[in-house]
């Protein structure tokens, strides 16, 4: 145990004197990453970003999108746990640099902290995969924007994009698309028909066409605001989950293994 503390230690000391890196810079202006497909409008108060998982889904995203007011920025690689990452050594993820950069907001300790004044979307939209490695990234981009831009949070502008989890095709009728376990348990009992039930494991799955229809289109989609709260739980799953206290973790892992559904 002693042993341990001490390399734990020892690694917390090498963490915190590694150099800073900031963002990168083009003459006085933060350039915008490469990946992003921006939107034609200026207008805060109507745009969005779409931070979309693999540029398969990325590039469903640009096509069915509607450019005049909605951004998409990939995410290609892995997203950084920041639950203890230092501010000053955020950028050395590169996914982190490109979202900051994108946003047009500095990350920051306090929501009172935060410098809005360069924002460029009213909504920020995380949009990933309907099943668990989808869920995966969900709360570790939460995490991130709760320990290190609550500002957003406080005021409103992250939002969480809830894609269908399956296509209802029946026999007779139109088809229904289902965003929930709870929404197919209602449609069997309303529809006592034959039906086809399609699973989608992932963005790439859907079309252009089928993405705005059910999850980019503001009359048809769900998107959910992000509360603080919901913030909070998600970075302290994280901190448990992926933390470096080991009996917290232990405990649960043995308290919740019979619960756990394996979804591969």
């Amino acid at each position: 145990k002693k042993l341990a503390e001490l390399v734990i230690h020892q690694a917390q000391k090498r963490q915190q004197s590694a150099p800073k890196i900031d963002r990168k810079k083009g003459s006085s202006v933060a350039v915008l990453p490469g990946k992003l497909t921006d939107c034609e409008s200026s207008d805060i108060t109507r745009n969005e970003l779409y931070l979309v998982e693999g540029d398969s889904a990325g590039g469903s995203a640009k096509v069915g999108r509607d450019k005049e007011f909605q951004a998409v920025l990939p995410l290609r690689g892995k997203i950084l746990n920041t639950w203890e990452v230092s501010p000053t050594r955020l950028f050395s993820s590169q996914v982190i640099h490109d979202i900051a950069t994108a946003i047009g907001v500095n990350p920051h300790k306090k929501a009172s902290d935060a410098d809005l004044s360069h924002l460029r979307y009213g909504k920020i939209c995380i949009l990933a995969d309907a099943d668990v490695d989808g869920s995966h990234i969900q709360v570790l981009l939460l995490t991130l924007f709760f320990r290190h831009f609550p500002g957003l949070v406080e005021a409103g502008h992250v939002y969480v994009a809830m894609p269908p989890l399956y296509k209802a095709i029946p026999a007779k009728g139109e088809e229904e698309y289902l965003y929930d376990d709870k929404a197919l348990e209602q449609y069997r009992k309303t529809h006592k028909g034959n039906f086809t039930l399609q699973r989608y494991k992932g963005l790439g799955e859907m079309d252009a066409a089928q993405l705005w229809e059910t999850t980019l289109n503001p009359e048809t989609r769900i998107l959910k605001k992000v509360e603080i709260e919901d913030a909070r739980i998600a970075s302290d799953i994280t901190g448990l989950l992926m933390g470096p206290d080991v009996p917290p973790r232990k405990a649960f892992i043995y308290k919740h293994a019979h619960d756990a559904e394996l979804d591969i």
